[in-house]
């Protein structure tokens, strides 16, 4: 790989989200806009080896993608019939001449990476079309990377490209950012999809690897931007706490084989001191503003309290069962409560978090969640039931997808009547 092809990969790493931002915005269409962001790119590729990069890449990317888009866009006619739309939609006559487009093409990003982001999780969309297109504009990773992140078919996660970027040109969805009531509707979509990229990475949901780094990686910087994009919003700071913490684990939560180590079994010296004080930086940030903590408020206090913990006998369990408390009253979700009940028996005793679980073992959500019957196998033995403790571990085994997951978790039911 030469230096111009290794230069051209990372500044479109870096700069991409913001080129196909600063192009929606002028052309009101993120698969069109992409397709002008790859028109620069290509030229990049044919200059850059020859020419040598420039001093500024991100500029010249920007540079030759507007001057693309301009022409292709008269070339097209897309500009009179974007101006005849206007005009029949607004009842206003007007007449919007090339300098004024070129004008406005100069006009500073503003908030079109923050209206990327929303337009990229609109509700139209499946949660996996988010995802896919959320990592593909904003993250600037390949179709291919895609597909390897979540083991899915490259040729699935094209289409599903293609499908959302149709869904959101056909149903006219406005590059802009949601104001007032649907701000705060929309913002919800966003954080689960940085939140579900994150979690794909810290626990695997299937495949032979434990733990997908990069995909932690990019949920972070994700949801970093998006807190220096939405400043106000408690729950972005709360987000971003939570996965900063929860990330500053990620060199402890393997062995030297890949093999998964559980919190508790943690060498904490092995966390990452400077994510923690980053987590910590954010839950006081998103506590100072106005309100009470939402649902990732809380679960980064709850993360907060593990990370002041230096072995796992501090951890104040009783604080962590009244954080998931409050998390239950506001979310009603069977996961929180599933959690709830580990974080009860940790303070109360096995037999408190087990009664707790009678109360959800029939909710339809958690019949094939694996983590149900291995959190029961753990709670029983602690209860010294060791013999139904193995059973759950195997139930367990069978439903999950993730080979490394798998073997700990066969390991156990063993342990159990050895």
């Amino acid at each position: 790989m030469t230096e111009a092809t290794r230069a051209i990969e990372a500044v479109w790493r870096i700069e991409s989200a913001r080129l196909i931002a600063g192009l929606a915005r002028m052309v009101g269409d993120v698969g069109l806009a992409e397709d002008m962001a790859q028109d620069a790119l290509v030229a990049a590729i044919e200059k850059w080896p020859a020419d040598g990069v420039p001093d500024n890449p991100g500029a010249w990317l920007m540079a030759t993608a507007k001057n693309r888009a301009i022409d292709r866009m008269r070339r097209e006619k897309t500009y009179e019939r974007k101006r005849e739309e206007v005009a029949h939609d607004t009842g206003v006559l007007f007449a919007m001449e090339r300098s004024d487009f070129e004008a406005a093409a100069d006009d500073e990003i503003g908030d079109d990476l923050l209206a990327l982001i929303f337009t990229c999780c609109h509700p139209l969309l499946s949660r996996e079309a988010r995802v896919a297109l959320t990592l593909r504009l904003l993250g600037g990773l390949t179709t291919g990377e895609i597909a390897r992140a979540f083991l899915g078919s490259e040729s699935t996660v094209a289409q599903r490209l293609v499908r959302a970027k149709r869904t959101l040109r056909d149903a006219k969805v406005p590059f802009e950012v949601p104001r007032g009531a649907e701000l705060e509707e929309r913002l919800g979509s966003v954080l689960e999809v940085i939140y579900l990229v994150f979690n794909e990475g810290y626990a695997a949901s299937a495949g032979e690897d434990w733990v997908r780094r990069d995909l932690c990686e990019e949920a972070l910087r994700l949801g970093r931007i998006l807190a220096e994009l939405a400043p106000a919003e408690p729950e972005v700071h709360g987000l971003v706490a939570l996965m900063e913490i929860q990330a500053s684990r990620l060199g402890a939560r393997h062995g030297p084989d890949g093999e998964p180590v559980l919190l508790l079994d943690q060498d904490r010296s092995r966390w990452d001191p400077l994510l923690i004080v980053r987590g910590r930086q954010a839950l006081e940030r998103a506590e100072a503003l106005p309100g009470p903590l939402g649902p990732y408020g809380l679960q980064a206090a709850i993360a907060a309290c593990h990370a002041r913990a230096l072995r796992p006998g501090e951890t104040d369990w009783v604080r962590i069962s009244a954080l998931y408390d409050a998390l239950a009253q506001i979310s009603g979700s069977p996961i929180v409560e599933l959690n709830r009940a580990v974080a009860v028996g940790m303070a109360f005793g096995p037999e408190a978090g087990l009664e707790l679980l009678d109360r959800i073992k029939d909710e339809p959500a958690l019949q094939n969640y694996h983590l149900l019957p291995s959190v029961r196998g753990d709670l029983l033995e602690k209860a010294g039931r060791t013999e139904e403790a193995s059973a759950e571990f195997e139930r367990a085994a069978e439903l999950t997808q993730n080979e490394r997951e798998r073997g700990l978790l066969l390991k156990r039911a063993r342990l159990q009547v050895d």
